[in-house]
């Protein structure tokens, strides 16, 4: 999580209004569902490709799954349990939004099987964009929980009940393809990560399922929220792109339930969703109206599409499809690319150093800063100033002293500024822009030699 320089703006999930009843397919688990338990809201995606739908669902699983108490027995002895491993660590946690992966349904002797799975199911969300280009703004760690039993419930059938750690099912909600977890156990092994923003639980299992919790940081947990998905099945890893998406993107839901008619209330806070036309866009100067006529990478091109946040009417969305209207595309619309690459920056820092900016330093002493390794769609570049001047022959350096911007034995204070500016074609907002660039400032001791 990215500790901020000055006032932030913090994430908070999105989707905590608009929640619509589940359009789910009445067939009943054979394990009964907790009751007078606290609930919570879940988005799942009934078929491999479609749209998503809502529910809600139980916050604790265990009654579903079976006592604890035989998994406690077992973890106990095996030393792997909690270990907490690194599968790309880019930057201090200060400065980077943190993913933990944990694993349900491993038993002591799968943890490398897990491993295996969460490199890969990081792969495949790290190869759609803008992920791909930002990944560099994100550490990812793994957590070991070790289970009683290999699998997990409901699968392959929603008779089968299984031990296992994070108490993770299929068929919940009397739903198949949707997999819940104990969010108290996930929280618990999360917690064991040096910094937990974001969750990702896979399940080992070959069968398609999943989903995205939401309104978890409202219960008081301290991550933004948490998807589930299972481990070997390849249209999987789509869950989590389009779960992390609420959470880092602040994005709504664009698909739509037939149900709900037609919208009457005010204009959505999401950058994806609105009630004004195109012509209305413009006139206000408001949400996508930079990158309306644009060719979008969904294809087509932006502009006000009919149905967004669950109603078919009266509400619009800037491109025909994308991934937050069905799983069966790998891209986000251009106004979704740029809210995603807004909420990177709001959770981490692309510049820091480990020369403290609180304290003077020497005109010959040596600053030296790190950027995030930023590629593809970003476009980073360092800038450097000596009172508020650009030293133009020190673009892009990572290592300067005073001396060397300048600043000479005057007798006189001086500030060095270190200035990373994104210039990338994927944002238009400048408010956005403004994000986007982060500056760090020293001052440098007086001095007469």
């Amino acid at each position: 999580m990215r500790t901020p320089r000055t006032a932030a703006i913090s994430v908070s999930l999105a989707l905590t209004a608009l929640l619509g009843a589940a359009l789910a397919a009445p067939a009943v688990a054979a394990n009964p569902e907790p009751t007078q338990e606290q609930r919570v809201s879940v988005e799942y995606f009934p078929e491999p490709g479609g749209e998503g739908r809502r529910t809600e669902v139980p916050a604790s699983t265990e009654t579903v799954t079976g006592s604890s108490a035989a998994r406690s027995v077992a973890t106990a002895a095996a030393s792997t349990d909690g270990q907490v491993g690194q599968l790309a660590v880019t930057g201090s946690t200060a400065d980077r939004l943190d993913v933990v992966i944990v694993g349900d349904g491993y038993t002591a002797d799968q943890q490398d099987a897990f491993h295996t799975a969460a490199a890969a199911k990081w792969a495949d969300i790290t190869k759609i964009e803008p992920y791909a280009s930002y990944k560099g703004l994100m550490n990812v760690w793994t957590v070991d929980a070790v289970s009683t039993d290999s699998g997990i419930s409901g699968d392959p059938t929603a008779s089968v009940t299984k031990n296992t750690a994070l108490g993770t099912y299929f068929w919940c909600s009397s739903t198949e393809r949707l997999v819940c977890a104990d969010i108290k156990k996930v929280a618990s092994y999360a917690a064991k990560a040096p910094a937990a923003d974001l969750v990702v639980v896979i399940a080992n299992s070959t069968k398609y399922g999943g989903a995205g919790y939401s309104g978890l940081e409202a219960q008081g947990y301290s991550f933004d929220g948490v998807s589930t998905l299972s481990s070997d099945n390849a249209q999987s890893s789509m869950i989590a792109s389009h779960e992390i998406a609420h959470s880092v993107g602040l994005l709504a839901d664009e698909y739509t339930y037939d149900s709900y008619g037609t919208y009457r209330g005010s204009e959505p806070t999401q950058a994806n969703s609105t009630i004004y036309t195109a012509a209305q866009l413009t006139s206000k100067k408001t949400k996508w109206y930079r990158w309306l006529g644009e060719t979008d990478p969904t294809g087509g091109t932006v502009g006000t599409y009919q149905g967004s946040s669950y109603y078919p009417s009266g509400i619009y969305r800037p491109s025909s499809n994308s991934i937050m209207r069905a799983l069966n595309i790998t891209e986000f619309n251009l106004p979704g690319r740029e809210a995603m690459i807004a909420g990177f920056y709001r959770e981490a820092n692309a510049l820091s150093s480990g020369v403290s900016t609180s304290t003077s330093v020497p005109r010959t002493s040596t600053i030296t800063v790190s950027q995030a390794q930023l590629t593809g769609l970003a476009a980073p570049e360092l800038h450097w100033y000596l009172d508020g001047v650009e030293v133009s022959a020190a673009l892009n350096l990572t290592s300067v002293t005073p001396a060397s911007l300048g600043a000479t034995a005057d007798g006189k204070t001086h500030t060095v500024t270190a200035k990373s500016v994104d210039g990338t074609a994927s944002i238009r907002d400048p408010k956005i822009l403004a994000t986007a660039t982060e500056s760090l400032t020293w001052t440098v001791q007086a001095s007469t030699v």
